[in-house]
């Protein structure tokens, strides 16, 4: 029976263009997809293939797999465990396991619930040096023996590609028709990448995709501060890898890509890097979505950030009481977070652009005050005490406030009863003051917090919870192939600080006339040299702290209006042209498709919103003012009549890669 369809192939509310490419035959089809984060949470990777898994169970149902490492833990808390309903997959399975090693199959416990196999590392590692040995007999790659990453990987590659051809063995006895099921492999990063090589040494009749997220090479080079983007083309390949001890793993990265039917990125300003570090250039662009969950009324998301918004000033509260000098109802609230890598993730610029932006608050006499948090984890022992006793005091106070307040009430509402406007002075007692005096002088505590948890007694949000309550996210990184943390900014709402260096910023600048409009700041950190982004980064947070209360809602609800964009259901329509691509490749007589047709997955172009002003500036006023005035001159604004317009105002995308006029660098001028 034919597999119901993905909700990928539709448009959504009537915004997004219907798919157009012709429709897979899913029910003929083994599709496998391959990673080392599956059910194993290390980084970005695994947020990809989770949130994906939906989408893709959708399309392709029972016929679906993801494959991965096996860790006892992880089985036993995110996998369902059950039979294979697949006799290809449990025949398989039987003869990895009658020669010992061992493969555990379940559903992973997510959305979707995807069959997942998992292959024991461990009970298959006396294989390591037979398999050291067929990788360099196959293609002259060696593997050191300190490197337990790069091992591991080629032990669950070897376990991958064994796996593939006892399936594809035991299709071929029941091809009676000439008509078997054809496999797809789907692999993910170099960890993956030995899979697919030996599969394809092996001459295994499949077709294969590879995806990198990032260069291996890349992101060691500029988390070694070089000038990454202004070079690619002047590096020595081969040298840079040995002198940072991966050649083997670029070797494997290499080969890999070069192996596959289909090579696809994450983003635009991913695939210039891949042409010039790995010398191909990718078939598709791939860009990363979520599941984005809609609210059935516009104000619900606004009300959230109240909510949230009121928890984090309860824990700033605890932090500055005692230097609280700053009116919190005139506070604006950014972060930044990610790994803790200080230059890639632009956390330099961001402090910089920081002092400067205090430096224009001071001067422009502008009240508002701006806390900004850093949440990058870091390795940390344990609670500073110090932190314990602030929030304690903090909680202190407001009980002892709410003591105060009930006595107070009761005798002022005697006094009334009686007729009688009480005296002010003699409404407290001394012991009132001393309690209340007793509380104040607590509060000389300053602290920070170490880490961002739902259980944490400091600032007890989770992290989703701690976004929505925030007024800017703040991510200028140098290096960031794609970038998921102002993508959760923009499908909660909130809006954010990206580069025309992230997959996220070449995306939202090929998709939306004006993304300042949308609350989406790129800055331009490829384009113009270190000090020049610095300071339009500092003008993109005054700008933003210039803007009254109203202007802030009006643009979370455009913010949120951009969640479309990022929805798997829009962007798996790549995915799912890398497969169909693949599959012609591989199997030419079975599968046709026009290379030289268009590629279908072009995106749409968000028009400006139709109530900003046709110059930017003319939107923000010429002074500062407060966050709760509300200016009768504002600009005219109705939600669902905007929405419905930019819906009927669709624009073609252009093309990106072209520099823009007026930023092209000046000679002698030194690049970021």
């Amino acid at each position: 029976m034919p597999l119901s369809r993905s909700l990928s192939m539709t448009s959504l509310s009537g915004v997004l263009p219907a798919w157009e490419e012709d429709e897979l035959p899913v029910e003929d089809l083994l599709l496998f997809e391959v990673a080392w984060e599956v059910t194993n949470k290390v980084g970005g990777i695994y947020t990809v293939i989770q949130t994906k898994a939906r989408i893709t169970t959708d399309e392709w149902g029972e016929n679906y797999y993801m494959m991965g490492p096996y860790f006892e833990h992880n089985f036993k808390t995110q996998v369902e465990g059950c039979e294979p309903p697949n006799p290809a997959i449990r025949k398989a399975m039987d003869s990895l396991i009658h020669n010992g090693c061992q493969v555990h199959f379940g559903r992973w416990l997510i959305e979707g619930s995807p069959y997942v196999i998992l292959f024991d590392i461990g009970s298959a590692a006396w294989n390591l040096d037979r398999w050291k040995g067929d990788l360099w007999d196959t293609c002259n790659i060696g593997l050191p023996y300190h490197d337990r990453e790069a091992n591991d990987s080629l032990i669950l590659g070897s376990l991958i590609a064994w796996f593939f051809k006892e399936v594809s063995c035991f299709l071929c006895t029941i091809d009676h028709l000439g008509d078997k099921p054809n496999i797809i492999g789907h692999f993910h990063e170099w960890q993956a990448g030995p899979g697919l090589i030996l599969a394809r040494s092996r001459k295994i009749p499949m077709a294969t995709v590879f995806t990198t997220h990032a260069t291996l090479l890349g992101r060691y080079l500029c988390a070694g501060n070089v000038d990454f983007y202004n070079n690619l083309d002047k590096f020595d390949i081969d040298k840079e890898a040995g002198e940072r001890q991966i050649y083997h793993r670029y070797c494997l990265e290499r080969a890999a890509v070069h192996c596959s039917h289909v090579f696809t990125t994450v983003s635009q300003i991913t695939a210039v890097e891949a042409n010039h570090m790995l010398h191909r250039k990718p078939d598709v662009v791939t860009p990363n979505g979520l599941n984005v969950k809609k609210f059935s009324a516009m104000h619900e998301f606004q009300n959230l950030h109240s909510t949230n918004k009121v928890r984090i000033q309860e824990f700033v509260r605890g932090h500055f009481y005692g230097h609280l000098d700053f009116n919190l109802d005139k506070t604006l609230f950014f972060f930044i977070a990610g790994r803790y890598e200080f230059s890639n993730k632009g956390a330099d610029i961001f402090l910089e652009s920081l002092s400067r932006l205090n430096y224009l608050l001071r001067v422009h006499r502008n009240d508002m005050t701006v806390v900004v948090f850093f949440i990058m984890p870091a390795k940390t022992n344990n609670f500073n005490v110090e932190s314990l006793k602030g929030q304690a005091v903090r909680k202190q106070l407001w009980d002892t406030a709410h003591t105060v307040k009930e006595k107070f009430g009761k005798k002022l509402y005697g006094a009334l009863l009686k007729g009688q406007i009480p005296d002010m002075n003699s409404i407290l007692d001394r012991d009132d003051f001393t309690i209340m005096k007793r509380a104040i002088y607590a509060t000389q505590i300053i602290f920070h917090p170490e880490f961002l948890s739902s259980t944490s007694p400091l600032l007890p949000m989770d992290y989703e919870d701690f976004v929505r309550g925030c007024n800017l996210g703040v991510f200028p990184s140098y290096y960031e192939p794609w970038g998921y943390t102002p993508g959760e900014c923009t499908v909660m709402g909130i809006p954010s600080v990206t580069t025309n260096l992230s997959g996220f910023g070449c995306f939202m600048e090929e998709h939306i006339s004006d993304p300042a409009a949308y609350g989406i700041y790129i800055v331009d950190r490829r384009f113009r040299a270190p000090e020049e982004s610095c300071n339009q980064l500092t003008q993109f947070m005054f700008s933003f702290c210039q803007q009254s209360r109203r202007q802030r809602i009006i643009q979370r609800n455009r913010t949120e209006r951009l969640s479309d964009l990022l929805d798997w259901r829009y962007l798996g329509r790549f995915y799912i042209h890398a497969r169909h691509l693949a599959l012609s490749r591989a199997f030419p007589d079975k599968f046709k498709m026009d290379p030289m047709a268009p590629l279908r997955t072009e995106g749409f172009r968000y028009p400006r919103p139709y109530s900003v002003p046709p110059s930017p500036s003319a939107s923000l006023h010429s002074t500062p003012h407060h966050s709760d005035v509300e200016d009768e001159d504002d600009e005219p604004y109705d939600e669902d009549e905007e929405a419905e317009r930019d819906r009927l105002n669709i624009k073609p995308p252009f093309v990106l890669g072209a520099v823009p006029e007026g930023k092209k660098k000046q000679p002698g001028e030194s690049g970021n």
